[in-house]
């Protein structure tokens, strides 16, 4: 007899029945392949032709800003909206124009920097509210899609231009949007929906919109490279994929988190997560925070405020000049001081009398920081990234050869020589040439064939609201249910483990499950989702269990609870929980939709 489902306690009792399913196609089925790279401070993208052809085909890179003198791998990842929220410029355009603005026109103006955070470790719902540069709000999905937008549209325009026999549209990509490994299903499932709203794709079921780990992407890209370094790049040296049973880590640095995956070479070449992603809140936007709290301790906490609040765009201006300079290899640097900033300091006293000599000195209109200042402020950064990595390098059963360093924040030579020092004598540590297109290169390639990533370990348990018959000596008595026909006494609240915590997921395996109303009449199943760090839990009320997200199953009238049931086939292994539901009498397959965020 199959399990039943109570429509109004939303239970859900299933039997375990694994079952590896093959799938229909792993390679991408569109001419053009578009990674997009979208991180907290810079954002860009690689995009490969005929790709399904050739595996190996050629990722072509994109230059940035060469109108104002740059040929950068990434813009940076500012947007601007006017005053009736409409959408004006992306990138360095828009950092560019709002820092030129009178303190008047920057206040009605919406300019938003660094807001992919706002999606880390938040309760995040479809209404969400992120505030700009001047404390004015807009809703998120909307600052997130008009940059998709731009994005989507830049690209569309950068391959249609090369091209003479053929123009492009949306529907003829695979795009593929990066994320961190160590976001949540709610973050992922954001960006889909901000994806369909910026016109990439036409639902949120399509399959044509890929997401890809950030981690895993670089590690496609870097495991191509030579095993002896990579200074070595373009050699004929052994690549680091032609040595099966390597293990290595990758750290992607970039502006918000800092994203560790630990891998394995497999015979095939193809590659094994050794234990679950890692990382935080530490990227270079840490550094720029330790500045900020600089200024904030340099000039005082009611002078320091009071010019955030009137005076955002050349704060901001200030913060650009930092940013750039701050992973120079110069033994100092000088960040210039806006003339209205040095205004509001000089009515309180001279402005060289704010300094103490600690490290930063006044010198003709600029602050003059030196090598150990500048240093401190990376200190809270890399002393995190290297507790991180080496709880990795003790993790029993893992022998770690390489560490390496990607994005946009491993360029900063203060980063690498602390990760050096601390680890070379136990493994190398290696950067590639152009780490800032490691993660746009290997989302190209993991687009082109996502099963790349061979298997995943799983970060936290998974289960689902289940009953089972009730037990008095087992069960919560206060738990005790009778269906409406009395003819089932049961226990609500069960968590039916789906996946757990610390095991490995082959990429196509799916948990197949079947399924079966508790009472006569219902209309629907509803199915309630749930997470936990444990490996075993009994209820999905206990302590530590949180639930990530629903759906429901329509049934067909006029059949009882014994003679209708619903297989549901769930997948776990993929970068994306997936799930289809099938009505076994009509044999009606639709796709569900999990939903992950708050209301």
């Amino acid at each position: 007899m199959s399990p039943r489902v109570s429509l109004k306690a939303f239970p859900c009792y299933a039997f375990k029945n694994l079952t590896p399913v093959i799938p229909a196609s792993t390679m991408s089925d569109t001419l053009l392949i578009v990674a997009i790279d979208f991180g907290t401070a810079f954002s860009g993208y690689c995009y490969s032709v005929n790709s399904k052809r050739d595996v190996n085909s050629k990722v072509n890179k994109v230059t940035w800003d060469r109108e104002y003198g740059f040929r950068s791998p990434k813009t940076r990842t500012c947007v601007l909206f006017n005053k009736h929220e409409e959408f004006e410029k992306f990138g360095l355009d828009a950092l560019l124009c709002y820092t030129r603005m009178g303190a008047r026109e920057a206040t009605e103006f919406y300019f938003f920097e660094n807001f992919k955070m706002k999606l880390y470790k938040k309760d995040i719902s479809k209404t969400l509210m992120i505030s700009a540069q001047n404390g004015k709000q807009m809703p998120a999905l909307k600052v997130f899609s008009e940059s998709l937008r731009y994005l989507k549209d830049h690209a569309l325009k950068t391959v249609n231009e090369s091209m003479s026999d053929f123009q492009f549209t949306s529907d003829d990509v695979t795009w593929v949007l990066t994320v961190p490994a160590i976001w949540d299903n709610a973050a992922k499932e954001f960006m889909r929906l901000a994806a369909e709203k910026a016109g990439l794709i036409h639902n949120t079921f399509s399959k044509n919109l890929i997401i890809a780990l950030e981690p895993e992407a670089a590690s496609l890209s870097c495991k191509q490279l030579p095993s002896k370094g990579f200074l070595a790049e373009g050699t004929n040296d052994l690549k680091m994929e032609h040595k099966p049973g390597m293990q290595y880590i990758v750290v992607d640095c970039g502006g918000g988190t800092i994203d560790l995956a630990t891998h394995e070479v497999l015979e095939d070449t193809y590659l094994k997560e050794c234990c679950s992603p890692s990382g935080g809140p530490w990227g270079s936007c840490m550094v720029d925070d330790e500045f900020r709290a600089f200024l904030e301790e340099l000039f005082g906490v009611h002078l320091w405020q009071e010019y955030k609040k009137n005076y955002p765009a050349g704060l901001q201006k200030m913060m650009h000049d930092f940013s750039i300079q701050k992973c120079t290899e110069k033994s100092e640097v000088y960040i210039a001081c806006p003339y209205n900033l040095i205004k509001m300091a000089a009515e309180k006293q001279e402005i060289s009398l704010f300094f103490k000599n600690d490290g930063a000195t006044w010198s003709d209109g600029c602050i003059k920081l030196s090598d150990a200042k500048l240093t401190s402020f990376f200190h809270n950064s890399t002393e995190n990234i290297i507790r991180e990595i080496q709880k990795i390098l003790d993790t029993p059963e893992i022998n770690i050869e390489c560490i390496l360093l990607v994005g946009g924040y491993a360029t900063s030579s203060r980063l690498k020589d602390k990760v050096r020092g601390k680890f070379e004598k136990r493994c190398k540590v290696l950067c590639p040439n152009d780490p800032q297109y490691a993660i746009m290169k290997g989302a190209v390639i993991f687009g082109n064939n996502p099963t790349l990533i061979r298997s995943r370990v799983c970060a936290l348990t998974y289960g689902i609201m289940t009953t089972e018959t009730f037990d008095p000596k087992k069960h919560d008595k206060q738990k005790l249910r009778v269906n409406n026909q009395k003819d089932y006494i049961y226990c609500k609240d069960i968590f039916f483990k789906l996946a757990e915590k610390g095991k490995n997921i082959e990429n196509n395996e799916k948990a197949v499950h079947y399924l079966m109303p508790i009472d006569d009449g219902q209309e629907k199943m509803s199915f309630r989702f749930f997470t936990t760090k444990q490996c075993n839990v009994t209820y999905t009320d206990e302590p530590g269990v949180k639930q990530i997200g629903s759906f429901t199953v329509p049934l067909p009238k006029g059949y009882t609870k014994h003679n209708v049931e619903v297989r549901l086939d769930i997948e776990f292994g993929s970068t994306e929980i997936k799930a289809t539901a099938t009505e076994q009498i009509s044999q009606t397959k639709r796709e569900i939709k999990l939903d992950f965020l708050t209301e």
